[in-house]
């Protein structure tokens, strides 16, 4: 199929363009403003701000935020809210209940879109962490032989349509896409030849435990817990899939955020700043892992969350490796930049499975939503953060598609395994 740029693009194309100057301005996207600044003002208009996170090793800088009080440095009180599901997240990010949240970066743009909920114009602040998910397989795919992708499509290809089960959290969200795409890519179809399935982090490795899945893709550290029960093993870590990928973003509504930009900006460096003392050290690392494992947060041992936080990992068929992509929240501000590109690869995997009404204009919806200019004045406030010379960046995925934003429409339907928008359900 040959695809032509619409009008929408181009216009979108030429505004990015001028408006990134190589990141040497203050890149901002439609609609945004400097207001505040300009008038010299840049005291917070809400002071105590409700951030919304899942019980995941990755809602670790915004928890370390609070606990170490780089909120105070920015004129803020974070108040850490722990939810039971991405859909209590969205729901309390729409009715305002939250002031933002650790999110799925799929979900923050689905939204945008209409394809995870009520259409809600939304706003991406910073990016918390690269890497550092996994796919989990039952036990007894590992009694039946299966240790792989291409032994579990021969299982499937065996059985009745429907009899295996896969589980991610959030139908747009990261985990879907992870897992859809390592399914794809080993020629399972993960809406035709499977049964898929959404469940909250906390419940995977209980329902696995019971039989209610075969597989499923999440956070840590239930992917960790499940070895550690000896329910399951990994079967692919998501950094093996593509290395250094996005994960989890700090988001909002762009509502929140027109209302309290210097909020937003004292939020952003708060979260940056405890996202740098993470990765600044090992004994940083662990002492998070720590807290985090805390019945405030996670509630678990905290053996599951520090071996992997660390990068050291064990896959439970006898492998151990020092994982050179294990989770991370700053390496120099690179984790943290909310790259255009980033967003949009999240929208053609949402095009590839039919997910998405029509097809979008990628990168106008990825200017709109990843707020560059609030980053910038945040990475500022903090000091010494490393900015990129481009809202663009280039990463070559396991199936060895390279992927760098320039062409997302041509990238999404150059997949052989993909839904047919007709057959949508």
């Amino acid at each position: 199929m040959t695809h032509t740029k619409s009008p929408g693009m181009a216009l979108s194309r030429r505004r990015f363009l001028l408006g990134s100057a190589a990141l040497g301005g203050s890149m901002m996207a439609p609609g945004l403003f400097n207001a505040a600044w300009a008038a010299g003002s840049d005291a917070p208009e809400k002071k105590r701000l409700r951030v919304g996170f899942i019980p995941l090793t990755d809602c670790a800088s915004v928890v370390m935020a609070a606990v170490n009080k780089f909120d105070e440095k920015y004129g803020i009180e974070i108040i850490p809210s722990k939810e039971a599901s991405w859909a209590a997240v969205r729901d309390k990010l729409l009715s305002g209940e939250l002031d933002a949240a650790h999110a799925l970066y799929g979900m923050i743009y689905g939204l945008q879109l209409g394809a995870a909920g009520p259409q809600r114009d939304m706003a991406v602040l910073m990016t918390l962490n690269n890497n550092g998910q996994a796919i989990t397989l039952a036990n007894q795919l590992k009694q039946a032989g299966v240790r792989d992708a291409a032994a579990l499509k021969t299982r499937i290809d065996g059985a009745e349509k429907g009899a295996y089960s896969f589980a991610q959290t959030f139908p747009t969200g990261t985990h879907a896409m992870w897992l859809n795409y390592w399914l794809a890519e080993a020629g399972i179809h993960p809406y035709n030849d499977v049964r898929n399935l959404v469940v909250p982090p906390p419940q995977m490795v209980v329902n696995m435990k019971i039989g209610n899945m075969s597989g499923f893709c999440v956070g840590e550290p239930w992917n960790q817990r499940a070895i550690a029960e000896d329910i399951g093993f990994t079967a692919v870590t998501t950094q093996e899939i593509w290395p250094d990928h996005p994960e989890k973003v700090l988001g909002t509504t762009d509502a929140w955020v027109r209302a309290h930009p210097n909020s937003a900006r004292a939020l952003t460096a708060a979260v940056l700043d405890a996202a740098r003392w993470i990765d600044a050290s090992d004994a940083n690392r662990i002492a998070s892992a720590n807290r985090l494992a805390g019945r405030a947060y996670i509630n678990t041992n905290a053996a599951f969350l520090t071996g992997r936080m660390l990068g050291d990992y064990q896959n439970g068929l006898g492998k151990r490796w020092q994982d050179a992509h294990a989770m991370r929240f700053f390496r120099d501000g690179e984790v943290s930049f909310p790259y255009l590109s980033d967003g949009m690869w999240f929208l053609t995997q949402q095009q590839r499975w039919g997910l998405l009404r029509s097809e979008p204009d990628y990168l106008a919806v990825a200017t709109r939503i990843n707020r560059i200019d609030i980053y910038r004045q945040a990475a500022t406030a903090v000091g010494g953060v490393s900015l990129p010379a481009s809202a663009l960046r280039a990463s070559t995925l396991f199936d060895g598609k390279r992927w760098d934003g320039s062409n997302p429409a041509a990238y999404a339907n150059s997949f052989a395994v993909k839904r047919d928008v007709r057959g949508r359900q």
